[in-house]
Formats: C-alpha cells, structure tokens, sequence
C-alpha cells in the first residue's frame, strides 16, 4: 500500500513538472489594438532611410454644429492648419484627414478603402469569364 502511495506521488509529481511549463509554450502573442506605434526614428539616424507615411489613428468630431476637430496621427494630436513634418493638415473628416505638401494632397484614411459592389462584381464577372 505503501509503495503505491509514493508511485501515485511520483507520477503526480512527474505530470506537473511535464505540464507546467505547456501554458508558456503553447500560449500566443496578442498585438493589443490600443498601443501606440512604434516610435518614430531620430532625425538624422541611419535607420530613417525612407520617409514613412504617416499613420492615421484617431479622429474626433465634437456633436455640436461648429464644434472641434481633432486627429491624432502618429501619436499626436492635430487640428485643422497645423503643421505635420513637412504638410499641413487642410481637413478632419469622420474617417479621413487631408494633408498638403506643397502642392499635393495626400489623404489618410481610418479605415483601408472598401470594395465597392460594382466593383466586385466586375472583378467576379473577369474571373469567372476568364474560367470558363
């Protein structure tokens, strides 16, 4: 009786060291949606190589007619006339925020653009010709 008490302890013993490192392993990385990109590089440093187009994150309209505008982008919070890097922010739309650099206008954008139903039925239709 004895002895089947301590093979019983043993074997518990052996299935917790053999499983207690399995929630670590098997586990997977989350990206959580609300943390703020990367920070942007120095000016200056090799790392900045190319220009990175800036990120749209956040648009607040106020509920009142007139009322403000904000965007953040890149991390910062902006209205309408301020300066971003080298553009000028010229509008705040509810998903949307137009910037100028010099004498073009660059649009960015909450959301990536959606397909439109006419579209995709002409894709649908090249497809399904091209099939047949």
């Amino acid at each position: 009786m004895d002895r089947a008490v301590m093979r019983a302890g043993r074997c518990a013993f052996l299935a917790c060291a053999l499983l207690a490192p399995a929630p670590g392993v098997l586990a997977q990385a989350l990206a959580d949606p609300t943390r703020p990109p990367d920070a942007a590089p120095v000016q200056g440093s090799t790392a900045s190589a190319g220009v990175a187009r800036p990120q749209l994150q956040s648009v607040l309209i106020s509920n009142q007619p007139g009322g403000r505008r904000l965007a953040v982008i890149d991390g910062r919070s902006v209205r309408a006339g301020d300066k971003l890097g080298g553009a000028v922010v010229v509008a705040i739309g509810e998903t949307s925020v137009t910037l100028r650099r010099g004498k073009t206008l660059e649009t960015l954008r909450l959301y990536p653009k959606t397909v439109d139903a006419n579209d995709a039925m002409h894709v649908r239709r090249k497809q399904v010709h091209v099939t047949q």
